[in-house]
Formats: C-alpha cells, structure tokens, sequence
C-alpha cells in the first residue's frame, strides 16, 4: 500500500512530494522538472487540521525508503517516530525552545544510518522565536548532502524572511467535507452519517473531525458553547458565559492531558526502578520536576487551543447567522441548530453580526498577545448580546 494513501483532498502537494522523491532517490520515472526541483529544506503550509504533519511524514518515509510510495516497514517506523534516520522537533509548550533547535542541528549533521536520507521535521515551526530561527537559518542555507528538513506551519508569512527564502514552499489544500467525512468512515469505521457532521462541524479539520466524531463528550461540548453564546442578553450574562467557556475549554484540555500525563509519570517512575507511591529518592527529583514542568508547558497550550477551538466554532456559528440574514442561500456548518439560528438572526442585523465576527477576530489576537483569556472572552460576548423581539420566545 502506498504511504500516500490515507492523505486525502491534497492531490497536487501528493504528486509533487512523490516526484522530488522520486527524483531524490533517482527513480528511474523521475521528471528532469521534479529533479531540479527537489532541495533540501521544504517548508509545508495549510490551515490546522490540513494535514501538514501527515504529508510530512509521507514525504520522510518515501525519502528515507528510497521508494517514491514507501515501504511497509519504513512507515512503521516513521509513524512511531522510531525510525534512526528520521528527527522531529516538535513542541508540546507555547514555544520551541532554542536549545532544542540547537540539538536538532547537531543530529542533522549525522549520516544515515540504514536510509537513503536523514529527514528533519519541525512541526509547529512558526512557534519559533526570531532568535531560535537565526539558530536554524544556517542549516538551511547548507544541510549536509543527504539530509532533508521539512519545516510545517499555518503560514509562510509566520517564518522570518531569511528562511522563507531558503526553502521550497508546498501550499496544502483545505480538503473538502466530503473528503474529510470519507477519510473518517475509511479508516476509523464511523458511521457515514456521523462522520459527515463531524467533518461539517470540525469545517474540515482533519483531527477535530475524528474527536467529534468518535467522542460524545466533546460533541457535547461543542454544543453546549454555540448555545450558550447564542443565549447571551446582556452584559452580566456576557461575564457569566465567558467564565463557562473558559471552564469548558479546561475540561477539553484535562480530556486529552490527563490520560496521558499519568501514563508518562508512571512510565518515568518505573524507568527509575520506583514503584507506584513510593517516595522519590532525592538524587531523583529533578528528573521528575522535569516532567513536571513539560507537563505544566503542554497544559498551558492545550489550554490555549481549546480556546481557540472555541473561538473556531464560534466563528461558524456567526458566520451562519449572516447567511440567514443575508439569505445567502449557502449551506449551514451548523445546520442542526437553524431553528434557533433563525430566532437569532431575527433579533439582530447583519452590521451587528459583522461586528460579532470582527470581535471574535480581536480576542483571538488578543489571547495570542497574552491578554487573560477570561477579559478577552468577556469583551467579544458583549458585541454578541441579541435580545430576541417582544413576544418572541
């Protein structure tokens, strides 16, 4: 099976990747186009949830194989993030930390060891600062002969200049509905019907997709968020709402950290020869404080993301009430709540509803800018104030 074949909606980024490796690994059907075309540092682009990573990775086991589609072990391996010849800086914090560009540098200077190359992939690169990316910046210019990086990020504007102009941009696709809702039902065997909602929902982000549509809780989450804020009359219910969002956005963190932080301490805890609930030596602690603190730094961003997520779904939900008003005749994203959409979009005009997605806009630069999420929350909520006409229900 090729590794290119749970990629869904980005046909022409799949060709040219195939291509420079074809190129890179001397196929013999490798285009004289696509072999002045393949470099060595690539910077990969698309909104969340388009599937950045994912092609990375295809791209690295097609690379590291020396198979333009991969081979079965080699994919294996990559998945797992275990294979010798492939690195992955990624960041479960707010920021990538220059030390650990400083050590990805340094691996990228080893040769490969059972792989046709060396592959570098930096997921979240645009969480580097202007100083970790100077760090970075020299490697682009001359990586060694056989190693290949593969920067991802939303953006190529959200990389400084100097690299944006060392490496060879692949701009990725938001892939449709129908393509994200077929991906779901293929390879994780949810019900059509369910994975068509949650593509629609999660407006074509891959991940969201598959936790709405295989988590109940989450589903319920989401739900509860859009009504909430199309309940809001005033500006007390505005304060009371935003501290609601905030509380769900922590529950949405604490569902996908929780799990896992306890599996990583008792993992640690074991490495050391220590057993559950047993104190921990002195000489032992600051190993231990160390996964505390990652843990803390991947709270804080999960954190963070979930708020984002609903500031995402809050979009939709004003952006399908201009619809209504504006009698756009374009399909709903949130189409199981029109009956009370309509409601809404009856006490309001489109210039007010404009105004609510400028908001939604501003609290999430300001959330970005470090203002407290609770006050950012609260000021948007206010332009979202609807008082439904007398006599309506």
């Amino acid at each position: 099976m090729s590794v290119w074949s749970e990629l869904t909606g980005q046909d022409a980024a799949i060709a040219t990747f195939r291509q420079a490796a074809a190129a890179a690994v001397g196929a013999a059907d490798a285009s004289a186009e696509a072999s002045r075309q393949m470099t060595h540092s690539w910077l990969i682009t698309g909104p969340p949830g388009s599937g950045r990573s994912n092609i990375a990775f295809a791209f690295a086991t097609a690379l590291i194989s020396g198979d333009p589609d991969g081979d079965e072990a080699t994919r294996i391996q990559v998945e797992a993030r275990s294979h010798p010849d492939l690195h992955v800086l990624s960041t479960e914090g707010v920021i990538i930390r220059v030390h650990d560009v400083r050590d990805i540098v340094r691996r990228s200077h080893y040769a490969p060891s059972v792989g046709r190359h060396r592959v570098i992939i930096v997921e979240d690169a645009d969480r580097m600062t202007e100083h970790t990316s100077n760090v970075l910046l020299k490697e682009l210019e001359e990586p060694p002969e056989r190693t290949v990086w593969l920067l991802c990020a939303p953006s190529d504007a959200d990389l400084i200049p100097t690299i944006r102009s060392r490496v060879r941009t692949v701009r990725l696709q938001v892939p449709s509905v129908d393509d994200v809702a077929a991906l779901l039902v293929r390879r994780d065997g949810v019900d059509p019907a369910v994975a068509e909602r949650a593509a629609r929902e999660a407006q074509s982000h891959i991940g969201m997709a598959h936790r709405l549509a295989t988590s109940d809780e989450a589903r319920l989450r989401r739900e509860e968020t859009l009504r909430l804020a199309l309940g809001v009359r005033s500006a007390s219910g505005a304060v009371r709402t935003a501290a609601r969002l905030l509380e769900i956005a922590g529950d949405d963190a604490k569902a996908i950290t929780e799990l896992r932080d306890a599996e990583e301490r008792e993992h640690a805890l074991r490495s050391l020869g220590l057993n559950p609930g047993q104190a921990i030596p002195p000489a032992l602690r600051a190993q231990i404080k160390t996964l505390e603190d990652d843990q803390k730094r991947r709270a804080t961003r999960s954190l963070r993301d979930g708020i984002d997520r609903i500031l995402v779904d809050l979009a939709s939900l004003f952006r399908d009430l201009l619809v209504l008003q504006l009698d756009a005749g374009v399909a709903l994203v949130n189409r199981e709540l029109e009956p009370e959409l309509r409601q809404a979009a009856s006490a309001s005009t489109p210039a007010q509803t404009l105004g609510t997605l400028d908001a939604i806009q501003e609290a999430r630069t300001r959330i970005e800018g470090n203002v407290q999420p609770v006050l950012a929350l609260e000021a948007m909520l206010v332009s979202a104030i609807r008082r439904p006409e007398r006599g309506a229900a």
